[in-house]
């Protein structure tokens, strides 16, 4: 079945749901997990272009993603972190490309049409361009 699981993390208290049942498929598959969050700030849309340090909110991902795959490694899962930079759809395609994932899994926060419109849809974009399956779980209120 799956292997090789990427999830994708925005660092919110909605994806719990996600991680909750992300890690009981692993069990059950005894899949690999990769958490990767995508931090898209301005220092980290300029990191390689110019002489920046990590920002605060890198900093603050990173550990997230730490603390995050050390509650799974605790469960008895393979867990690795991923702190990627830029543009989320494109760095979710290209890390689940370049580690030869099976699986995206996202979590959806109910956004509605105008949000979406403004803000633009991170899942809307992968779905559209992605060539292996995405399992989408939505997200737990806060």
């Amino acid at each position: 079945m799956y292997r090789n699981i990427l999830l994708a993390l925005d660092h919110t208290p909605h994806e719990q749901a996600l991680i909750e049942h992300v890690a009981r498929l692993a069990a059950h598959t005894r899949a690999r997990l990769l958490l990767l969050h995508v931090a898209d700030g301005w220092v980290a849309r300029n990191y390689d272009a110019l002489p920046l340090a990590e920002s605060e909110e890198m900093k603050e991902d990173r550990a997230y993603l730490e603390r995050t795959a050390a509650r799974l490694r605790d469960q008895g899962l393979e867990a690795t972190i991923r702190l990627a930079r830029g543009n989320p759809p494109h760095e979710i395609l290209a890390v689940a490309e370049e580690e030869g994932c099976d699986l995206i899994a996202m979590t959806t926060h109910g956004h509605r049409f105008l949000s979406d419109l403004f803000l633009g849809s991170t899942i809307e974009t992968v779905r559209h361009k992605c060539r292996i399956p995405i399992l989408i779980v939505r997200g737990a209120a806060p």
